[in-house]
């Protein structure tokens, strides 16, 4: 079962699939990393079947047999600050004149604190503990085989699989098809011009799609957003575990770059 805006990548294999709310469309809270909790006003009708997610969610809980009885978001906001002392003196009414507060917060009457730990960090002595981190080398790294390294991530235009941005025609004539990104260096060594078609192997799998030289990009390096299913970069990556954090190991395996 999967609560979405659009038909993602995802959602293809999904059995049900739940009418969400955008953005715009819903009353709410966000809580930023700088420690603002934000308050969103809803702009549009929802359109369609389309419902607001608290009221979803709500509905799957009352058929599991839970006596869930929300009327509005600042019900369920309440009921956050019942049990984060980071929202303390922090209440619907105040983000609704505000806007914003940042937590902590010393007093309703109060702003909040731009800085954190002011005279030390809550251990007993006041005092942060560093730890030192040994090196691990990664699962898979390169041979001769396959000599370049394949890290993937973001492109500024589009925001994880695009399904939002790569709707957007403006953000999709910036960028509107998948490329390698890789030093103009290792693309000459390689004879190959930016904007020709190269093709990407790694153990697991092989996509085909365009270079681009990028000189912020090390040399050995191949850099692929993974935003484009029509030439899914992580049908490459490598799954293998982190030891300790258990994180699969997306951002880095052996790869080999030919000109198609």
């Amino acid at each position: 079962m999967v609560q979405d805006l659009f038909l993602t990548e995802t959602a293809f294999y999904a059995d049900v699939i739940l009418p969400a709310s955008a953005w715009p469309e819903k009353d709410g809270t966000v809580t930023n990393t700088n420690r603002q909790v934000q308050l969103g006003r809803a702009a549009l009708d929802l359109p369609g079947d389309a419902q607001q997610d608290w009221w979803i969610t709500q509905e799957l809980a009352r058929r599991l047999d839970l006596d869930w009885n929300y009327t509005h978001p600042s019900d369920v906001f309440a009921e956050m600050t019942t049990v984060m002392p980071s929202l303390n003196n922090i209440t619907w009414n105040r983000l609704e004149k505000e806007s914003a507060v940042t937590y902590p917060c010393e007093a309703e009457d109060k702003p909040g604190n731009d800085i954190v730990f002011t005279d030390g960090f809550p251990t007993a002595s006041k005092k942060g503990k560093l730890v030192p981190a040994k090196l691990i080398s990664p699962d898979e790294v390169p041979d001769d085989e396959y000599p370049l390294i394949l890290t993937t991530g973001r492109q500024l235009e589009h925001w994880h699989t695009g399904s939002m941005t790569r709707r957007s025609d403006v953000l999709d004539q910036i960028e509107p098809e998948a490329v390698a990104a890789i030093s103009p260096q290792a693309l000459q060594k390689l004879n190959i011009a930016g904007g020709d078609k190269v093709r990407i192997s790694t153990r697991r799998g092989v996509i085909e799609l365009k270079a681009r030289a990028d000189g912020a990009v090390p040399e050995g390096v191949v850099f692929i957003p993974f935003c484009y299913a029509e030439a899914a970069a992580n049908t490459l990556t490598n799954s293998a575990l982190d030891p300790v954090g258990k994180i699969p190991e997306f951002k880095f395996c052996a790869a080999k770059l030919e000109a198609v």
